[in-house]
């Protein structure tokens, strides 16, 4: 998942804050017994088909509901399916629904609902990022190529209450796909309007909650879905999702009073955040990295893009910047991820493919591409979305390609939405970028560089390591996948399409009224028990 916790500076937000102590936009500053939580800029879409960022999967966690969610332990539970049998070939899935599981318009939620749901993010004419997340299904990437009829995909239901699912292969990780946001279901006769993401009159989920107000650019509120199967669990009355994105607001909105939780606190202050009780560092299965546009000169010479990776300082910047506990990423998948034998992770086994920092190494390359010193090399500008802390590792990195390259490095950052569109046209050199797993297996690293991946940023295409993902996709060998998987992870890396820069942990603002949360190692938080003690 596309790390999208990047947005609007809201001017008018910090001057409500800074000098009249809050305007009472996000309710009062204290005593709220409801959850008040900061996610980051408003999502690009909350149609859980099409989504591609973190704030957006937080939001859909609270308003729909797979087939299986996610557990403390960062495992697959059920969910809408009470149930399930596999196949003694891995093959063929048999989910049985709850027959108490309703939308929030009262109506059932039946499998036809999943059928349709995932048919449709399949479809080449819903144009989904994140189709590719459903080429696990039988004839799904046939049917999204136009290869194959949707009656032909791997997804039918077997009366109102049975889904059976058929998969192209043998697949382990499957049941935790099934808790992801691409998986859940939508109400067919609600999409049929286009905008029905938009709009609070239209969205129908049939997760724990459902949204009564949306302000967009400023807050969603949510109230608790009296028809969700599970309802008797759920604490809270109602809760806001506050999207702001600045993060020096996020802190004074906090400390003020005024949020319970938030994402994205200031790196300046985390030590003393931490000193005082108000942020806890949580686990993350992400990595941020810098990413290059291959098919643009100076950056289509893979000298260039290693001699740029190479010149970066990670942990100068995790020391004088990040200060959570982060990790230098010398690799794409972060640790956290099994290898073939219980117990092993697939980065400590994997080890490190370059060296941080080694600028000699950096300069001769530069060199053997042509531009000594940085001489010759045609203007470079680095592009990153408006936020302080992107905007401070950018700073560090220009200065570093400076002095250790002799590089003049322009920085150029955009509003969020702009700079998604400019990211998906690749109408960039160099671009901030990073990816969240959207399951726990390195395959959700791998095979985001596949030559027609919906994701693949950088446009990088590889025969060989298409090949490798292929081989690790098909085959039902766990030694044989993982051991495809670290080929491909060390091509691509011998090929520099990214400069990795640092593993994610995750800073969270948080009171210590807020009890009952999940938040799960990719990213995605779940309310749904959550309340203010």
């Amino acid at each position: 998942m596309f790390n999208r916790k990047t947005g609007v500076l809201l001017i008018i937000i910090v001057f409500c804050v800074s000098l009249l102590g809050g305007c009472g936009w996000f309710g009062g500053k204290s005593g709220a017994k409801y959850l008040r939580y900061a996610v980051g800029a408003e999502p690009e879409t909350i149609d859980p088909r099409k989504s591609t960022s973190l704030a957006a999967s937080t939001v859909e966690a609270q308003l729909f509901e797979g087939l299986t969610a996610m557990d403390s332990d960062n495992k697959p539970i059920s969910a809408m399916a009470e149930r399930w049998v596999v196949s003694a070939d891995g093959l063929k899935y048999v989910f049985y629904l709850r027959s108490n599981a309703k939308w929030s318009n009262g109506e059932p939620v039946t499998a036809q609902d999943f059928e349709y749901a995932w048919k449709s993010t399949l479809s080449p004419e819903l144009a989904s990022s994140y189709a590719y997340q459903l080429f696990y299904l039988k004839n799904g990437e046939a049917y999204n190529t136009k290869k194959a009829g949707a009656d032909q995909v791997g997804v039918k239901a077997v009366g109102d209450y049975v889904l059976e699912v058929t998969l192209e292969k043998p697949t382990p990780y499957f049941l935790s796909l099934t808790a992801f946001h691409t998986y859940y279901p939508v109400n067919k006769k609600a999409v049929t309007n286009e905008k029905w993401a938009s709009d609070p009159k239209t969205i129908i989920g049939n997760g724990p909650f459902m949204m009564t107000n949306w302000v967009h650019d400023n807050k969603m509120e949510f109230v608790k879905n009296e028809n969700y199967w599970d309802a008797a669990k759920v604490k809270m009355a109602k809760m806001d999702i506050i999207l702001v994105d600045s993060n020096s607001t996020v802190l004074t909105m906090f400390e003020n009073g005024q949020l319970d939780m938030a994402e994205n606190a200031p790196t300046t202050e985390i030590p003393r955040l931490l000193k005082e009780g108000k942020l806890k560092i949580f686990p993350f299965l992400a990595t941020y990295y810098y990413t290059f546009n291959v098919s643009q000169p100076p950056f289509d010479n893979p000298k260039v893009r290693k001699a740029f990776s190479l010149a970066i300082d990670r942990q100068s910047i995790i020391n004088r910047i990040l200060q959570a506990e982060q990790k230098p990423a010398l690799a794409l998948v972060p640790n956290g991820l099994p290898d073939i034998s219980a117990g092993e992770d697939f980065r400590d086994k994997g080890g490190n493919y370059f060296q941080d920092n080694d600028i000699a190494a950096a300069q001769k390359l530069l060199t053997e591409a042509g531009y000594p010193g940085g001489k010759g090399l045609p203007p470079v500008t680095l592009l990153y979305n408006t936020s302080e802390s992107h905007k401070m590792i950018a700073e560090a990195v220009q200065e570093m390609w400076k002095k250790n390259l002799g590089v003049t490095v322009q920085l150029s950052n955009q509003e969020w939405k702009v700079f998604l569109d400019n990211l998906d046209k690749r109408n960039y050199q160099v671009a901030r970028d990073s990816w969240i797993g959207d399951y726990a297996d390195a395959m959700t690293f791998i095979d985001l560089f596949e030559s027609d991946g919906g994701n693949n940023t950088p446009g990088y295409k590889n025969s060989t390591y298409d090949a490798l993902v292929k081989t690790a996709k098909s085959t039902p060998d766990q030694a044989s996948r993982i051991a495809a998987m670290h080929q491909a992870e060390q091509i691509l890396l011998d090929d520099a399409v990214i400069a990795p820069i640092y593993f994610y942990t995750n800073p969270v603002l948080i009171k210590a009224s807020v009890k009952g949360y999940i938040r799960s190692i990719l990213g995605t938080v779940y309310l749904k028990e959550a309340y203010i003690e």
